[in-house]
């Protein structure tokens, strides 16, 4: 009976016999399709087309015009007043800007790019490029081939001009003060409401160090104003930098120099802080106190 059973699997109308048929060269016909045909896709274009090598070009192009787009502009301007954000964005490096903040601190002035290479050490490539926007003011660029002048012998103090009462015209007489700079001591005496000290005169803007010493030896302040002194122990930062001539970025190094020593006992103590020049100290200890 399995027997039978089993036969009957393998016994097919004439029809299902043509259906096998049709399917066995059905399936015959695909397998040799799929064995002549690769039907695997290319890419209809590569890294070497030459369309796309020209859009690459294009894309880079464009990146390059919004980069010089997003550069700040530069215009002329004098290097002896770069700030830090400035220096920065000109790509100067900290020490570089430092060497040339303890420069001016000097009160001295930069007057050509080969002082300001020397001075701050910036490289060529640097100076090549941001060296033609340096704009030096007239006096600056006259002040280094001024020919020398006789010199003043020193008068005693009784012969001296009191600064407070000199004119412009008496100032002129100082080789190296003109009409210019003669005025701009008197605005600058008049804005102090009168010169305390003459290390004063030291910060006049413009002012070389030796027209002062050969001015200081025919004029001295008689009769100095008297200055209230601040408490360097408990004033802020901008206090120290209402002092004429103190820049706030220095005021805000005293203070923290200051407080890191939980206060000093006497104001001489701050020369013995490495960034504040003689000069300067010779003029905040008009202003400033240590004691109450």
């Amino acid at each position: 009976m399995f027997r039978n059973n089993f036969k009957s699997h393998f016994i097919f109308t004439r029809s299902e016999q043509g259906g096998i048929v049709f399917l066995s060269c059905l399936l015959l016909m695909l397998m040799g399709i799929h064995y002549y045909l690769n039907f695997q896709e290319t890419a209809s274009w590569t890294f070497e087309d030459e369309q796309l090598r020209a859009l690459q070009k294009e894309m880079d192009s464009l990146r390059c015009v919004k980069s010089e787009q997003q550069k700040p502009t530069l215009y002329p301007f004098n290097p002896n007043f770069i700030s830090q954000y400035k220096a920065y964005t000109l790509g100067m490096s900290g020490d570089q800007f430092f060497a040339l903040q303890q420069f001016r601190d000097e009160n001295n002035w930069i007057r050509s790019k080969s002082q300001f290479q020397k001075i701050t050490g910036v490289d060529s490539i640097w100076l090549d490029s941001i060296g033609p926007y340096f704009r030096f003011p007239t006096w600056e660029r006259k002040t280094k081939n001024k020919p020398k002048t006789r010199s003043f012998s020193e008068l005693s103090f009784h012969e001296k001009t009191d600064l407070n009462n000199a004119t412009a015209e008496e100032l002129q007489k100082i080789s190296g003060i003109g009409t210019v700079l003669s005025q701009r001591i008197v605005d600058y005496r008049e804005k102090l409401d009168g010169f305390s000290d003459d290390s004063q005169l030291y910060f006049v803007y413009g002012l070389d160090a030796k027209v002062v010493d050969e001015t200081l030896k025919q004029f001295t302040v008689k009769t100095p104003k008297e200055i209230k002194k601040m408490n360097v122990n408990i004033v802020s930062a901008s206090d120290i930098a209402t002092i004429p001539g103190i820049s706030f970025e220095l005021a805000k190094k005293i203070w923290e120099y200051v407080r890191l020593r939980d206060g000093i006992e006497d104001v001489s103590e701050l020369t013995k802080f490495e960034e504040l020049s003689t000069r300067q100290f010779g003029l905040i200890k008009l202003y400033l106190s240590a004691n109450e």
